[in-house]
Formats: C-alpha cells, structure tokens, sequence
C-alpha cells in the first residue's frame, strides 16, 4: 500500500501544478498533454488496487465461499473503471 500512497502524493502534485498552469494561462494543449498523463497515472493506481483486492479480498471471499459475490463487485467495478 506504501507504493500506491506515494503514487497518489505524487499524483496530487500534478494535478496541483495543472491548477497552476491554468493559473498563468500556460498553453493548453500543454495543459491537455498534463491531464492525460494524470489520467493514464490514476488508471494504473486503479488497476494496481483492483489487483491486490483480486489477490487479497476476492481470494479470500472464495476461499469462504462467497466467490460470486465478491467477483460480481469486482466485474462491476471494473466496467467503471474501463468507460
């Protein structure tokens, strides 16, 4: 969990140097250029929860038989995340 905290701190100073840009009115496609690196950051922050939740919660969920249930959350929250 230390790895994906220090991702997000360092995804909030992106974002912050973003409000910064647009503070100075810095070239937009800049900006652009900015946001969709942040994006690409969090979906892999996203992909890295949804897996230790897989090894972790859902392993654990079918272990005590409620497998269905925890990958059906799972599925659902992973169409989420794919829009």
């Amino acid at each position: 969990m230390a790895a994906i905290t220090n991702r997000l701190k360092r995804i909030g100073g992106q974002v912050r140097g973003i409000q910064k840009m647009v503070e100075v009115d810095r070239y937009c496609i800049d900006i652009l250029v900015q946001i969709s690196a942040i994006n690409a950051a969090l979906k892999k922050v996203g992909f890295s929860v949804a897996e230790r939740h897989t090894k972790h919660c859902a392993t654990g969920a079918v272990t005590n038989g409620e497998g269905n249930e925890a990958i059906d959350e799972l599925m659902e929250v992973l169409k989420q995340f794919s829009k």
